[in-house]
């Protein structure tokens, strides 16, 4: 009977320091890794936010493209600091609000364009997206092409 109570009196009753040290070691790579997960998360919220406001910039200007039909607003976006002709002008004041818009967006390094081909129109927008793609440098590019009513053209001819 003396045997069996020894026995009883020598077996563990709790962790060890080891047991903790590895059991932390477990948690904190699952908490490194979700932080890691919500980062990219972040970098790719950002750059989904940077397309959409690519997309209502492009649109606004292809809406006041077919406002303002009989208007030539062709647009290489070679300098986004130059001031537009004519900026008293329906057109001037268009495209001078393209600009700002696009470097408000984009910064610096953004660029626009509009293409004009008989009815149709081409909206280009580009920006860096570096932050997204880990790749220094790097562009996005959103392209909007769209056809505007041929009595419109007529009208303003």
């Amino acid at each position: 009977m003396a045997h069996m109570f020894r026995s009883e009196k020598n077996r563990q009753t709790g962790m060890t320091l080891i047991e903790v040290l590895v059991a932390t070691l477990i948690l904190s790579g699952g908490l490194l890794g979700g932080a890691v997960a919500q980062l990219n998360a972040l970098k790719h919220t950002d750059s989904a936010m940077m397309s959409t406001q690519a997309n209502f910039i492009a649109y606004d200007m292809l809406d006041r493209i077919r406002a303002n039909a009989g208007a030539d607003y062709s647009f290489s976006g070679a300098d986004l600091q130059q001031g537009v002709a004519g900026p008293g002008s329906v057109l001037g004041q268009d495209l001078n609000d393209f600009k700002r818009n696009i470097r408000q967006f984009g910064g610096a390094s953004a660029k626009g364009a509009i293409a004009l081909s008989g009815q149709q129109v081409t909206i280009t927008l580009e920006w860096d997206d570096s932050r997204a793609s880990n790749s220094p440098g790097s562009l996005r590019t959103f392209t909007l092409t769209s056809q505007v009513a041929a009595d419109a053209i007529e009208r303003a001819s």
